[in-house]
């Protein structure tokens, strides 16, 4: 008796597994023997492999999975991925070039591998190239090992600082080519990774950085950790590039093995170095989060997947309430691009979540679009079929109805800066880094602490950085000995500062458009300076933050004040997101020049301050006044009123 595969898509026709199905073709690299990696032919009809694939082989393969009747488009990096024999060629002999930079298919290639090519912008008379170098560090968590690895690595092959990012790991910037194996090996060999940090597959999945002993934030932290080896590349193109071949993995949960290998709903690619992602990976970049109810330390809504842990009355965690859809990148003048908030798809018990997940993902492969980058990313997918249509296909990856969504409490933006009790007898301690640069004597202070009581770190999506597991005896001289570094506790850091952001922008990032990090520092002084002038007390605040370009890597599209950069000092202004993050905000107005943000913000603090309602944030205010209103308030103002 014949197997029988049936199209997840819904496609009426059922196809007996010794059926042949002819497949259109496209060379990828020649070799002798051709290996059907891809699994659907035309209507997402499965097809079993015409032999077995090799890691090491060079491989031809089946395109994206292509609509009926219809002969897909594709972009270039699209091509680039099929013909590179799963992320190795042409980066494999780039790299040993005597060139200081790769070429345009490796730029594309080592993304995956966790690096940028850079070089600095703001040099004449030819371009000095480096890479960037990122961790993948699921939940934030960097062992002791790891963080003394990374700070000597700074120094020793970088610029001298390392960065803490908004998807909390780590950037190392300034690796010369020559460097890069030398660097990457470390970092493996140090109980690190920078696989797929960057390129076309899940990123690093974050959870909130707080340790505490609590059941659910724990259970958040693991079912992070799950998802992150779930969705992690399997065809080995990492180690080989940098470790010759050598496996530095700890053994995967046998949950998270068997919820990769089931196929029982048509989700794998079968027989192929790639279960998961095939040759194409994904359409884009995939972002997930996972958190407990109320804290929102993890800009949920922003992600691809956003999970939230649901327990029982007695605290026990019962099963995951799921949001899908949210994304931050957009393009200037293409209204077709924009930010979005995910929304809810539904419930599934606890035992269900790595199979859900991975039904999202393989629904976001199969049907995601892969002819235009600036269109690719799963948000238009959703927005395109409406969340009913998603649903439903999604559904048919996972095998089961999704439950409804269980009800949740109000969230909270949780930054964990200053002293907590973990609930273990230990306290662990936040601090904040201004745009998640560390450097100079912090850099130096930081290191004597962490290496002297043996302290394990996190990074926060707020881009600070939590100490762990400290007794009770060394809190004091800690304290004393990060105060005079600069590192201080969050009643001496000022409230505008706790809740800011900025990507690194100039000089190094090849999309930034206007200063972002460089620049935050002196707009905060500033807007420091128009509270006072308009009477705002000291601890009020206002949710900022700046990039220099629309890709939103700080999420500005989140913020009560978000500053996107739009050309050389000049921001576009975005104006109504919520101290909670839970709403988007909107394009107020268009090429503002930085030294002009005082005739745009000081009127509006003015007013917020006047007529704002009992707790209203001033992106709730500026949403409830409408933004006609808000320029008539700032072409009438005449200044503070005595």
């Amino acid at each position: 008796m014949s197997s029988t595969f049936r199209a997840p898509a819904g496609a009426a026709t059922v196809f007996t597994a010794d059926q042949k199905i002819r497949l259109g073709r496209l060379d990828a690299l020649r070799s002798s023997h051709s290996v059907f990696l891809g699994r659907y032919g035309r209507g997402g009809v499965p097809v079993p492999p015409s032999a077995s694939s090799s890691s090491s082989s060079p491989i031809q393969a089946v395109s994206t999975p292509a609509k009926p009747e219809t002969a897909t488009k594709r972009s270039k990096v699209e091509i680039i991925k099929e013909k590179s024999n799963f992320i190795r060629y042409p980066l494999n002999e780039e790299l040993l070039t005597e060139a200081p930079n790769v070429n345009e298919s490796a730029v594309q290639l080592i993304k995956f591998h966790g690096s940028y090519q850079q070089y600095n912008r703001e040099e004449r008379g030819g371009r000095s190239y480096s890479f960037m170098l990122r961790t993948k560090n699921p939940s934030g968590k960097v062992p002791n090992q790891l963080y003394l690895t990374m700070d000597d690595l700074a120094d020793e092959f970088g610029i001298g600082t390392l960065r803490l990012t908004t998807r909390q790991t780590f950037q190392l910037h300034g690796v010369l080519k020559q460097n890069l194996k030398t660097v990457m090996s470390s970092i493996i060999k140090n109980m690190g990774s920078t696989l797929g940090a960057c390129g076309d597959l899940n990123r690093n999945v974050l959870a909130p950085a707080a340790p505490y002993v609590k059941k659910d934030y724990l259970f958040a932290q693991e079912t992070a950790d799950n998802i992150a080896a779930l969705l992690s590349p399997q065809s080995g193109f990492y180690y080989d590039m940098w470790v010759d071949g050598e496996q530095f993995m700890t053994a995967e949960p046998p949950e998270v093995v068997k919820a990769r290998n089931d196929n029982s709903h048509g989700t794998n690619f079968v027989d192929s170095p790639e279960p998961i992602y095939g040759t194409q990976f994904l359409p884009r970049k995939f972002k997930v989060a996972v958190t407990v109810p109320t804290d929102n330390s993890v800009d949920l809504l922003t992600n691809d997947i956003g999970v939230v842990v649901v327990s029982d009355e007695n605290g026990e965690p019962q099963g995951f309430n799921i949001y899908v859809g949210g994304g931050m990148g957009r393009t200037h003048r293409m209204e077709s691009t924009f930010a979005r908030l995910a929304e809810p798809i539904g419930y599934v018990p606890k035992e269900d979540i790595l199979y859900a997940v991975k039904a999202i993902v393989v629904t976001q492969r199969e049907h995601g679009r892969r002819d235009d980058r600036k269109y690719s990313r799963m948000k238009y997918l959703i927005s395109s079929w409406g969340i009913e249509k998603f649903r439903d296909v999604v559904e048919q990856y996972y095998g089961k109805k999704f439950e409804p969504s269980r009800e949740l409490p109000e969230w909270e933006f949780k930054s964990y800066l200053g002293w907590h009790e973990q609930g273990d007898g230990a306290w662990f301690c936040g601090l904040h880094v201004d745009s998640g640069r560390v450097g100079g004597i912090m850099k130096k202070t930081l290191r004597e602490v962490i290496e002297k009581y043996k302290i394990d770190v996190r990074i926060t999506p707020n881009q600070n950085i939590v100490l762990c597991d400290i007794k009770t005896e060394w809190k004091r001289p800690i304290t004393t000995v990060l105060a005079q570094a600069g590192l201080l506790q969050p009643e001496f850091v000022d409230p505008l500062n706790q809740t800011a952001m900025a990507c690194p922008a100039f000089p190094l990032c090849p999309l930034a458009i206007t200063e972002a990090e460089r620049g935050i520092p002196s707009i905060l002084k500033r807007v420091r300076a128009m509270f006072e002038k308009v009477g705002l007390d000291y601890d009020e605040s206002v949710v900022i933050r700046v990039t220099g370009c629309p890709n939103g890597c700080a999420r500005p599209y989140m913020a009560e004040l978000g500053l996107v950069g739009d050309g050389p000092n000049s921001y576009q202004v975005w104006l109504g997101g919520t101290p909670n993050l839970t709403q988007i905000a909107r394009s107020f107005m268009d090429k503002v020049k930085v030294h002009d943000l005082e005739k745009v913000c000081e009127p509006l603090f003015y007013h917020w301050k006047l007529e704002r309602q009992t707790k209203e944030s001033f992106g709730e205010y500026t949403t409830r006044m409408g933004f006609e209103k808000l320029k008539e308030l700032i072409d009438t103002y005449k200044g503070v009123s005595q």
